[in-house]
């Protein structure tokens, strides 16, 4: 194409925004639109945890290289959009037999995390109550704060020259490409959407700034930032955005015996939707209807992955080599045949 080439981004959520930077970066016309009431990206504790992902979850533990890859991005991507990228690492704390669970998943994978004493733990994570002995420590894994890294993104691609637009895209309409960077919404845009499965998610944000190291306990997280972040549930299946107490207390008093300072400040609840694929990762690439590239299936892992999908995505809009991932997130890998990407 001679002139810019024009591409719709359906979805305003990390995917979405990554990816509109990069594209305009690449030297598209871009137009995201997203409808607006929140998304999964900003209900989310901003993750970037490779390490503790590929440990603690048996569906991303095959996928640490992959991972770790989109993870290397992230200080580029930090940089460009004037994001805060918290490198500081995360702690796994919890009862002897499940730290030992944990080491050892570390070795299955050829790592080894420090083993830090009850003080030093204390030390890097402000008001942790610790019953235990030790901590082990990872420095692979980093965080963003989401809320204000998505509004950084947005207004460096505002900046980069992307239009934003308030609305649901239903077709590609006038746009060369269209890339779906949607949540658990708009199976009719491409066949390849109807593989995505809900996960409901809920997470609670407790009131105040909070210093230090990302904590990993037994069922539970706590996250530091604008506020403190217990999480997060996964329920799949689930779409609703309903806050269920019987899920969300026992989060709620996991993350305050770690914490208990806490327990006189107010909190709230945050409900997300996440949209999974079969086996965990996420389609990027082109999609059987014509002109469609797809961005989307984070599941848990949107944050983290944002800066490889954005690239895949530049990528295949612009006819480059979308890298050595491609065929992992190939959106026709679960059976339906692709017509191309337009």
């Amino acid at each position: 194409m001679s002139r810019k080439p024009a591409v719709t981004v359906a979805g305003g959520g990390v995917f979405g925004l990554t990816s509109a930077l990069a594209l305009a970066d690449a030297g598209c016309a871009v137009t995201v639109w997203d409808r607006g009431g929140g998304n999964a990206s900003g209900m989310a504790a901003g993750m970037i945890g490779p390490v503790f992902e590929a440990v603690l979850d048996p569906v991303s533990r095959p996928h640490l290289d992959l991972m770790m890859a989109a993870r290397n991005l992230w200080p580029e991507l930090a940089q460009r959009a004037g994001i805060v990228l918290d490198r500081s690492g995360a702690l796994a704390v919890g009862g002897e037999g499940w730290l030992d669970q944990v080491e050892a998943g570390f070795g299955d994978l050829g790592l080894a995390p420090m083993a830090l004493h009850a003080e030093t733990a204390r030390a890097l994570a402000p008001g942790l109550a610790m019953t235990g002995r030790r901590a082990l420590l990872t420095r692979e894994d980093w965080r963003v704060d989401p809320r204000p890294a998505l509004d950084r993104l947005t207004a460096a691609a505002a900046g980069a020259g992307v239009v934003f637009r308030e609305g649901a895209v239903l077709e590609r309409g006038g746009a060369d490409i269209l890339v779906v960077a949607t949540g658990w919404a708009l199976p009719h845009l491409t066949p390849e959407l109807g593989w995505l499965a809900p996960i409901k998610g809920q997470l609670v944000r407790v009131n105040g700034s909070a210093e230090g190291t990302v904590v990993r306990g037994e069922g539970v997280y706590a996250a530091p930032g604008l506020d403190m972040v217990f999480g997060a549930t996964m329920e799949p299946g689930l779409s609703d955005v309903d806050i269920d107490q019987s899920v969300v207390d026992p989060v709620l008093a996991t993350g305050l015996r770690l914490f208990p300072a806490l327990r006189d400040q107010s909190f709230k609840v945050q409900v997300g939707v996440r949209a999974a694929t079969p086996d965990g990762l996420p389609m990027v690439g082109p999609g059987a209807a014509p002109g469609v590239v797809l961005a989307a299936g984070a599941r848990r892992n949107g944050w983290l992955l944002a800066p490889l999908v954005a690239r895949m995505v530049a990528a295949f809009v612009t006819d480059r080599d979308p890298g050595p991932y491609a065929a992992a997130f190939d959106p026709g890998r679960f059976g339906i045949h692709r017509g191309g990407g337009g």
